[in-house]
């Protein structure tokens, strides 16, 4: 789950790439001014080097890492491009294909000369790593000391040898398909770095692996697959990169040293482009205003776009309350969505949210959000769901009570320093008091998010799920036991989830989504409210090369190794 802009603010789920571009020869020369060093800023900060656990699924994490990752970030084998299309990372894959269909089997084919930036090769050991620390079985690692962000993948996982030199074989269990195998983690973490630092027995002891998991949380390895690697950080506020001389992707950087930092609010980054002291920024929130504020500037390009960060407000099942399936469907119903889009982007057109899995303008969505008032801001509507469940106090607006007993006041968690979630949380505070309950609003500091989420700090929670085109891994971290951030646990649920990987047809597979949607709709767990207006902002002359990409993950560093000094 990159949240927030993955899932974590990205939150990674998601909360959820990196490759290189098909239709590029390199880059040849510097530019005018001789310059070979760039500062990229990153939005907010990070708690986590290890992406593949809940508190590493963090957007803005992702992002300082990208250059290093390159999409081999543990979601994927490469990266999508600003036209959708899907690119493996050809330093390390040459070819991936299904060798067998009973059971599945992905048969991938290295690079000749694939390695990690030390010059070690890359061998079947680093995909064994990756499946033990994604498959969330107490077999593989302690769960208690790294619980990863999503299970749609590794627990399916029957076996991965190496039959050959430069070819890996994974095979699933029985019965397993998946119709977006081809973009299936593989390669993430140096399994022989975990050796040297004292993990050797990772593939037989799960507290070792767990060990080594969360080792890999708290220390950033500066053995890398990508463009870039490390040689200067701390955890959520910079990473200095040099080049990898190691790297063999097809683009080949000129940008000799790299620094991504965290600068945050759109204003802040408006300012330091001015004074050069950043190249250029993808800020977390978008600012009509302070955009238009940037036009008026003629060194300073810009590109608005669609993308794929989605905000929606959670409910926490382990909040006493929010048990009552009735009381969150109130709480949905009494939210007016449309209202606070108006009032956030009153010049941007911005459309609603009405499905946790498609977008409207997906050929497989469905809207089975509006037949429930959901969303609608009707607290006549709202105020009937609660007297009929046996509260009281609701249709009058006063304290809303249950039993004789007061419902408590209810926390709602936003991020600090973010005007488009404060002005969604006040807006809910005020639209819930209508219906008698009391909303302390409480919000999240600078880098906290992960914390928050995976310790369910929180009765309600406003944060952005950022996605990619494919579709088949997001039930699971939305919604599946043991994985998501509410706290849901629903047998129906688990098995409409489970059942998206018994087919290899992707519309079968959409169908199936829709299943699960049409479960957890009526649930009231997640309120899906807007996909949120993408922007980028960079100054000309310090780069070229930024290009918006609404499908991956790392948003405009997708293609950083392609970046060029002015």
């Amino acid at each position: 789950m990159a949240l927030t802009r993955r899932a974590l603010g990205g939150l990674t789920i998601g909360g959820t790439a990196a490759f290189t571009l098909a239709a590029c020869g390199g880059n040849e020369g510097n530019g005018g001014s001789g310059a070979t060093e760039l500062t990229w800023a990153i939005p907010s900060a990070w708690e986590s080097w290890n992406e593949n656990t809940q508190s590493g699924n963090n957007s803005y994490g992702h992002q300082a890492m990208y250059p290093m990752r390159y999409g081999l970030d543990g979601n994927t084998t490469g990266d999508w491009d600003e036209n959708g299309e899907f690119h493996l990372n050809d330093a390390v894959f040459a070819s991936s294909e299904i060798i067998s269909e009973a059971p599945l089997q992905v048969q991938y084919t290295l690079q000749e000369n694939a390695q990690w930036s030390d010059g070690k090769p890359v061998r079947v050991e680093d995909f064994i790593f990756q499946w033990y620390s994604i498959s969330g079985l107490e077999e593989h690692a302690d769960q208690t000391k790294a619980l990863p962000a999503s299970t749609s993948y590794g627990p399916n996982i029957a076996s991965i040898e190496s039959p050959e030199e430069g070819k890996i074989v994974v095979t699933f269990i029985d019965g397993y398909l998946d119709p977006e195998w081809q973009f299936s983690p593989t390669v993430y973490l140096p399994s022989h770095v975990a050796e040297a630092e004292g993990f050797a027995d990772w593939q037989t002891d799960p507290a070792v692996m767990g060990d080594a998991i969360a080792w890999f949380e708290q220390n950033l390895s500066d053995v890398v697959t990508g463009p870039y690697k490390p040689v200067d950080f701390k955890m959520g506020e910079y990473i200095t990169y040099e080049l990898n001389d190691k790297w063999n992707g097809s683009v080949k950087p000129t940008v000799k040293k790299l620094t991504m930092k965290v600068v945050e609010g759109t204003e802040a980054v408006v300012t330091e482009l001015r004074q050069s002291t950043i190249a250029g920024a993808w800020p977390s929130e978008f600012s009509q205003e302070e955009f238009d504020k940037a036009a008026e500037d003629e060194a300073l390009g810009q590109e608005i776009y669609e993308g794929g960060v989605w905000l929606h407000i959670d409910t926490n099942l382990n909040s006493e309350p929010l048990k009552d399936v009735a009381l969150r469907q109130a709480i949905f119903t009494a939210i007016n969505v449309a209202d606070a889009i108006g009032r956030v982007y009153p010049s941007t057109k911005v459309s609603q949210r009405l499905n946790h899995f498609f977008g409207q303008k997906s050929e497989f969505f469905q809207d089975l959000i509006t037949p429930t008032g959901q969303g609608s801001g009707d607290p006549v509507k709202a105020a009937q769901i609660l007297t009929e469940a046996g509260y009281t106090g609701a249709a009058e607006g006063e304290k809303l009570t249950k039993d004789g007993t007061a419902v408590p006041n209810l926390v709602f968690r936003f991020g600090e320093g973010d005007a488009t979630r404060t002005t969604i949380a006040e807006l809910a505070q005020s639209q819930l008091a209508l219906i008698g309950l009391t909303v302390d609003l409480k919000a999240i500091p600078d880098g906290e998010l992960g914390t928050v989420l995976t310790e369910s700090d929180f009765d309600l929670v406003i944060f952005g799920w950022s996605g990619s085109p494919t579709f088949v891994a997001a039930p699971n971290q939305y919604f599946k036991t043991g994985v998501n951030y509410g706290n849901y646990s629903f047998p129906e649920l688990d098995t409409a989830i489970d059942a998206l990987k018994t087919t290899s047809d992707q519309a079968e597979a959409a169908a199936l989504a829709n299943e699960v949607e049409a479960i957890a709709v009526p649930l009231a767990l997640t309120l899906p409210l807007f996909d949120e207006p993408q922007g980028i902002l960079w100054n000309k002359n310090l780069i070229e090369g930024v290009k918006g990409n609404g499908n991956s993950q790392g948003g405009p560093i997708f293609n950083c190794a392609e970046w060029k000094t002015v």
